[in-house]
């Protein structure tokens, strides 16, 4: 059986279609495995600004204090992992919801000083994610995490999909976003190594909104992860054997 690991960000969780369900159940009738990992960056800043809390980034990452930390567990946990297990279950799928801190990831601190309670992870349980697949579930995760010490940690869904992926050996690791995939002159683009995506960002082909989807694929490339697919969570993405979207691999590995 093969393993993929999918990645749903917060604001894609509500615009998912029956096409995509679909898409999900095709690529299990041919075999495959998967396991979710998912965000909730728009309801948790949401939810912060109800509690009069501010937002703040430093280089992309969601900078952490301990009221910021409960929040983000709260909604993570509490809201869009119940949500995606539902949706999940509801089209036929074995879906259990888990809360990363709950013994699936350990992590230490990416900068404490300057980023608070955020975590890189550097361990994941893979056996038990293992056990739970032998056993028919598909596991969906909260990017949370805990420290050898017990403390939690926020963790960057990207990253916390990319390490799930390389500590299961996943075939590929599917990012879900609200459009086909990339576009250069308007045509969609199947393939790309990291070297040709990154020069798309840097000459503009690549811009918007897809600029950071890239880049969290590329980071992913970068961990080690063998293909990143980027895909659309609103039309089909997998049909008669066929992917859509555009899949991204390290050149030198593609090559190779």
């Amino acid at each position: 059986m093969s393993l993929i690991v999918i990645k749903c960000g917060g604001s894609i969780l509500e615009k998912l279609t029956s096409d995509f369900f679909d898409s999900l159940k095709k690529l299990n009738i041919q075999g495959y495995q998967m396991i979710f990992v998912h965000g909730g960056g728009p309801e948790i800043n949401d939810m912060l600004r109800l509690k009069g809390i501010e937002s703040q980034f430093v280089q992309g990452l969601r900078k952490t204090d301990e009221r910021t930390l409960e929040t983000a567990e709260m909604v993570l946990a509490g809201q869009s992992n119940r949500k995606l297990a539902d949706l999940l279950q509801q089209n036929g799928f074995n879906a259990l919801g888990m809360n990363g801190p709950d013994g699936i990831f350990q992590a230490e601190y990416v900068d404490k000083e300057n980023l608070g309670f955020v975590g890189r992870i550097d361990h994941v349980s893979a056996e038990v994610l293992q056990l739970l697949l032998q056993n028919g579930y598909l596991p969906v995760l909260t990017p949370l995490a805990k420290t050898k010490e017990g403390q939690k940690l926020n963790v960057n869904a990207d990253y916390a999909a990319a390490a799930v992926a390389l500590a299961l050996n996943a075939e590929q690791c599917l990012f879900v976003t609200d459009v086909e995939g990339i576009k250069a002159e308007g045509a969609l683009i199947d393939r790309l190594d990291d070297e040709k995506a990154s020069a798309y960002i840097q000459d503009g082909t690549i811009s918007g909104g897809m600029i950071p989807k890239v880049e969290s694929a590329l980071a992913a490339i970068r961990q080690g992860v063998k293909s990143v697919r980027i895909i659309s969570g609103v039309k089909p993405f997998y049909t008669g054997g066929a992917w859509g979207g555009t899949q991204i691999n390290c050149k030198e590995r593609t090559m190779a």
